[in-house]
């Protein structure tokens, strides 16, 4: 009887609530960009879940928000990525580093994308449980969201969340992904710093480490260099270095760079900043920190379009209708999945023109 109960309680807030769940108005847009342009963490909070929506109504609503808020004038915040194998300690990472940027003045936003399910499509959401100290700290925000099946783990929405953020005074932005061995080049392309995270003795997983990843970091971190660990992690530090003389590196004015550090005890967390502040000045003075936000606003630019032209061709009744009936032959191998494809956008296309 007890546990009926509660559901009942339960049953009568969602009730209570469902009225309340209706598409913001104007006003309200322009009162989230009041709060945001504040500083104020809950209308940051509020933004960023209607970002994250894909209502239609809040689709447009949301636009109009971040149009609002690009133009709200922010010195230009650190944009920096974060990944590294499952194990290797991000989040634990995240928090030791992102304790330090707080006592040293900084406010520091961290937005966190955590594994969806393949099959239900939901998440756990648990990187606020363990940054339990950075996620109560005044000067920072922590944003759990999830990946939804995105390449790299990357909440499709992430680049309007991190300009929110921007806009909200945060002037450090940490993104970290999933980490799971997916493309990671969506977080590249979001962001001005790319970090990848490895662990003592992992020389051996270089190997399994996507050389594509390896090839985007600024940055790599040895992590958990304490202890008995100490040697190992000098021995993992020689390992990388020799694997990144052997590849390009992706800016013209910076080689990566290979840090030994220990989020556990904050060993060499300091130099993992001045690193950090380092890369960024070099960009800045060879001007490619502006090419390289220009470049990020055109990438987008084009991933945006693809998805609203297959957000499109998935609403289309007779497109949908004519690829369902493609399927069959493509499963008994009748017709290649190229040339389907190509019938499907012709089909679509010309409903469109029709």
């Amino acid at each position: 009887m007890r546990v009926l109960a509660v559901d009942r309680r339960a049953l009568w807030y969602m009730a209570w609530l469902a009225p309340r769940r209706r598409p913001l108005s104007s006003r309200s847009v322009s009162e989230l960009v009041d709060g945001i342009r504040a500083g104020d963490r809950a209308a940051l909070a509020r933004a960023i879940t209607l970002v994250e929506s894909t209502r239609p109504d809040h689709r447009q609503q949301a636009r109009e928000l971040v149009s609002k808020c690009v133009r709200i004038p922010r010195p230009r915040a650190l944009r920096i990525g974060l990944t590294g194998t499952p194990g290797v300690g991000k989040s634990t990472f995240i928090e030791a580093l992102g304790m330090l940027l707080l006592e040293r003045g900084h406010r520091v936003a961290v937005l966190a994308v955590d594994p969806s399910s393949a099959r239900s499509g939901g998440s756990i959401l648990g990187d606020k449980t363990r940054m339990q100290d950075l996620s109560v700290a005044d000067a920072a925000y922590v944003r759990p969201s999830p990946s939804r099946g995105s390449l790299g783990g990357v909440a499709r929405n992430t680049l309007d969340s991190i300009i929110l953020a921007e806009a909200c005074g945060y002037d450090v932005c940490l993104v970290e992904t999933v980490g799971v061995g997916q493309s990671e080049t969506m977080v590249a392309d979001m962001v001005d710093m790319f970090v990848l995270l490895m662990q003592p003795g992992s020389g051996d997983e270089l190997q399994g480490v996507k050389r594509g990843i390896m090839e985007l970091a600024d940055l790599v971190v040895v992590n958990k260099a304490d202890g008995p660990m100490e040697l190992a992690a000098s021995l993992t530090r020689s390992e990388i270095l020799n694997a990144l003389h052997l590849m390009i590196p992706r800016r013209a004015s910076w080689c990566p760079k290979v840090v030994r550090a220990s989020a556990a005890t904050g060993h060499n967390l300091d130099r993992v900043w001045s690193t950090v502040l380092h890369y960024f000045d070099v960009l800045a003075r060879s001007g490619e920190w502006d090419a390289l936000r220009a470049a990020q606003r055109q990438k987008w630019m084009w991933r945006e379009v693809s998805h609203l032209l297959l957000a499109k061709l998935d609403r289309d009744a007779k497109t949908r209708a004519f690829a369902k009936s493609l399927e069959a032959d493509v499963l008994d191998g009748a017709i290649p999945p190229g040339v389907a494809a190509e019938q499907i956008v012709s089909g679509f296309l010309k409903s469109m023109t029709s």
